[in-house]
C-alpha cells in the first residue's frame, strides 16, 4: 500500500490508542502486551486504513534465571504467557484484516504471510540488523520496519540474549533498501529534516513514536507524562523487562541494568517502579492533538 511520510508507531504497554491510530493518516495499533479482549475492542475501533503489530512468541527463558531475578528481587515468580497470546490474536488480525501486520522480536512464518495475504493483509517485520532483514525477505514479507539504536521502547531484536548492534538508521537503510522490499525508518526522528534524511536515504515512511507519547489521544500515563517533561536523561538498559530497552533512567535502571534475558517475567516483577519508555535524546515533546504533532513533523 502507499504509506504517507510519517507513521504512529505501536507503542505497547498503553501510550498507543484507537483514538491516536483514527486521529493520524496511519497509526499501528500496538498488540503485543494488550489481552485479546483489548486487542478486538480496539481492532473494531480502529478506521481503515490502519496497521497492527504483534510480538512473536519467545523461547521459554532458563527458570534458573527466572528463579534467581526473583531472588535478587525479593518477589515470587509470576505466572506468565510467553506467546503473549499470540494464537488469538493473530485469528483476530486475520478476521480484522488491517492493511499491515508487523511483527516484533521475529518474522512470520511463511504459512502466516500466506494467511494474512488471503485476509487481505501484508505481512512487515520488524528488523534491526541486515542479517535480519535478509531472512525477513527470504521469507516473503511485503515490507522491513528498520529500527535503528535511537528508538524508544524495546530493541526489536530477534534473540532476546542478542546484543542489539550500534549500525545507525542510516548506515541500516543504506544496507536494506537495496534488497528490494517496502522500508519504514524507525528511531530518533524529532523534526522534518530527521524525516526528510530518512526518506532520501530510501525510506517510503517514516516511523515516529516518542514524538506522539504526549499527544492529546495518547494514553501516557499522567505519571509518564510528568517523566516525559522532565530533564531525566534516557538509558538502553535490560531493567526495565530483561530484553534491551530504552527509557527514562531511574533508581531501578541504575542499580539493575542488566538484568537477566528473561522475557516476560521482569515486567509484573517490577511493576512498582517506574517504567517509562522512550527515544533517546527526547528534547521538549510537543503537547497537541496527534494531527497536529503529524503536520509539524512533516513541516517543520
Amino acid at each position: 500500500m502507499d504509506l504517507p511520510r510519517i507513521v504512529a508507531a505501536p507503542m505497547a504497554g498503553g501510550p498507543t490508542t484507537p483514538a491516536l491510530v483514527n486521529a493520524v493518516t496511519f497509526g499501528f495499533l500496538a498488540l503485543g502486551t494488550c489481552s485479546a479482549a483489548d486487542a478486538r475492542e480496539w481492532l473494531a475501533a480502529c478506521r481503515a486504513p490502519f496497521g497492527a503489530n504483534l510480538f512473536l512468541p519467545q523461547p521459554e527463558p532458563s527458570l534458573a534465571d527466572v528463579h534467581s531475578l526473583a531472588a535478587q528481587l525479593n518477589t515470587s515468580v509470576p505466572e506468565v504467557d510467553v506467546t503473549s497470546g499470540f494464537d488469538e490474536k493473530f485469528a483476530l488480525v486475520l478476521e480484522a484484516a488491517p492493511a499491515i501486520v508487523s511483527s516484533t522480536f521475529g518474522c512470520f512464518t511463511q504459512a502466516q504471510i500466506a494467511e494474512l495475504h488471503d485476509a487481505g493483509s501484508e505481512a512487515w517485520a520488524t528488523v534491526t540488523s541486515v542479517a535480519e532483514a535478509e531472512t525477513a525477505v527470504a521469507r516473503g514479507v511485503d515490507g522491513l520496519i528498520v529500527q535503528g539504536p535511537l528508538a524508544g521502547g524495546h530493541r526489536g531484536t530477534w534473540d532476546q540474549h542478542d546484543e542489539p548492534g550500534a549500525e545507525s538508521l542510516e548506515d541500516l537503510l543504506v544496507a536494506i533498501v537495496p534488497l528490494g522490499k517496502p522500508v519504514i525508518a524507525a528511531g530518533g526522528v524529532r523534526t522534518k529534516s530527521d524525516v526528510d534524511k530518512l526518506l532520501a536515504l530510501g525510506a517510503e515512511s517514516i516511523a515516529c513514536g516518542t514524538a506522539f507519547l504526549l499527544a492529546d489521544e495518547a494514553g501516557t500515563s499522567e505519571r509518564n507524562r510528568v517523566l516525559l517533561r522532565s530533564a531525566r536523561p534516557d538509558v538502553l538498559s535490560r531493567a526495565f523487562s530483561g530484553r534491551y530497552a530504552r527509557g527514562i533512567e531511574t533508581e531501578f535502571t541504575r542499580a539493575h541494568p542488566d538484568l537477566p534475558p528473561a522475557y516476560p517475567y521482569v515486567r509484573p516483577m517490577t511493576s512498582g517502579n517506574d517504567y517509562c519508555l522512550v527515544g533517546a535524546n527526547r528534547g521538549e515533546l510537543m503537547e497537541a492533538p496527534a494531527s497536529e504533532i503529524e503536520r509539524a513533523l512533516c513541516s517543520r
